[in-house]
C-alpha cells in the first residue's frame, strides 16, 4: 500500500445545524473523535483540517490557507501540507461510512493512479469521501486564487477514477452510507440510528 494520510475536514461553519458539528456527541463521542477513529482503521496517519484551538485534542490540526472557502479550501490545505501519494479526505459529518468502504476506496485509488478517486452516485460526486493525490493541489490552488470554490468543476481538469453505484453495489455498499448531518433533523435521525445500533 502506498503511503496514505487521512484528513478529516472539520472547518465548516455548520450554519444549517446551528452548532459546531465536529463537537456534537453521537452515541457518547464527538463526531470528530468518531471520524478520527474511523480513519485510523485504514491508516496510522490521521490529521484534521480546521481550527487548532478547538480540535487539537483529537489529532494534529492543519489550518486553512484560504479561509472560509468551504471544502475546497480544506482539501487544498490538506494537499499543501501532505507529503503522501494518497490523501483520504473525509468530512466530519459522515458517521455512516464504514471502515471497509474506506479500504475499498483506497484500493481503487492505488490501482487507478488517478488524481482523484471519488464515488459517483445518482448524478452527483461525493468529493468529501474521496482520495486525492498531490496532482490535485495545482488545480485547487488555481481555482481558489481565482475565487472559485466548486470542487467537482475541477474534476474535468484531472485524471479521475469515478466509482459508480454499480461498482459499489458489487462490493456490498449502497448510497445510504453517504448520509451526512446538515440539519437538526439529520442529527435527530442519526442519534436514533446509533442508539438502535448500541441496543
Amino acid at each position: 500500500m502506498k503511503t496514505v494520510v487521512a484528513y478529516i475536514l472539520a472547518g465548516g461553519r455548520s450554519s444549517r445545524m446551528g452548532r459546531d458539528k465536529a463537537l456534537l456527541q453521537l452515541a457518547g463521542k464527538p463526531l470528530i473523535a468518531r471520524a478520527v477513529e474511523l480513519a485510523h482503521e485504514v491508516t496510522g496517519n490521521v490529521k484534521i483540517v480546521g481550527e487548532p484551538e478547538k480540535l487539537a485534542a483529537y489529532a494534529a490540526v492543519v489550518a486553512d490557507v484560504y479561509r472560509d472557502r468551504g471544502p475546497l479550501g480544506g482539501i487544498h490545505a490538506a494537499l499543501r501540507e501532505s507529503e503522501a501519494e494518497l490523501n483520504l479526505i473525509l468530512a466530519v459529518d459522515l458517521p455512516y461510512i464504514p471502515a471497509r468502504f474506506l479500504e475499498y476506496l483506497l484500493t481503487r485509488a492505488e490501482s487507478s493512479n488517478a488524481a482523484v478517486t471519488v464515488p459517483f452516485l445518482a448524478g452527483y460526486f461525493q468529493p468529501l469521501c474521496a482520495v486525492y493525490s498531490k496532482q490535485f493541489l495545482s488545480p485547487a490552488e488555481r481555482a481558489l486564487a481565482e475565487g472559485r470554490n466548486k470542487i467537482d468543476q475541477l474534476f474535468g481538469e484531472v485524471m479521475l477514477c469515478a466509482i459508480s453505484e454499480k461498482d459499489m453495489a458489487a462490493s456490498g455498499f449502497n448510497s445510504s452510507i453517504f448520509r451526512n448531518l446538515n440539519t437538526p433533523e439529520d442529527w435527530e435521525q442519526a442519534v436514533h440510528d446509533f442508539a438502535q445500533d448500541s441496543d
